[in-house]
Parts: structure tokens; C-alpha cells; sequence
């Protein structure tokens, strides 16, 4: 029974397989797409980053330098105070 039960589906299922009109290639098509949507949308994101990571240094860039130019006394500072100065950057920027 089991025996003539599969050679019926493969009898069934190989005519289907041979002629390619069970959809499989729409589908795939779908999936393509979908990746490739879902790339696009990653590689916009990454250049958004990397945007960000570039405003990001010439911030630092700028406020090291103001602080440069006020000639910041800062081994007289805590180390709390200097912490907050740069907890302080990183806020700025976001």
C-alpha cells in the first residue's frame, strides 16, 4: 500500500515539476525582490550612519578645539567635571 501510494504522488508530482506551472518561479521572483528591497533599504541606513559618524567627529573636532582656544585648565578640574564635559559631547551630538 505504502509502495503504491508513492508512485502515485511521484507519478502526480513529476509532470508538475517537469512543466514549471506550479508557481515556484513567481514566488522565487517575490523573494528576490523582497531581499533586495530589504538591501536597499540597509545600504541607505548605512550611508545615514556614516553621515552621522561624520558630523559626529568634526563636532568632537570643533568643541576639542574650542577648548584648546578657552586654554581649559583641566588638571584642575574633577574628574567628575571632565566626565561631564564629555558626557556632555556625546549628548550634543544626539
Amino acid at each position: 500500500m505504502k509502495k503504491t501510494m508513492i508512485a502515485a504522488l511521484a507519478l502526480v508530482a513529476l509532470p508538475l515539476a517537469a512543466c514549471g506551472g506550479n508557481g515556484d518561479g513567481k514566488l522565487a521572483k517575490q523573494v528576490e525582490k523582497a531581499a533586495d528591497n530589504r538591501a536597499d533599504a540597509m545600504e541607505a541606513n548605512a550611508k545615514d550612519l556614516e553621515e552621522q559618524a561624520k558630523q559626529e567627529r568634526k563636532t568632537g573636532d570643533e568643541r576639542a578645539d574650542a577648548i584648546r582656544a578657552a586654554d581649559v585648565n583641566a588638571s584642575a578640574m574633577t574628574p567628575e567635571q571632565r566626565g561631564e564635559v564629555v558626557a556632555n559631547e556625546a549628548a550634543a551630538v544626539r
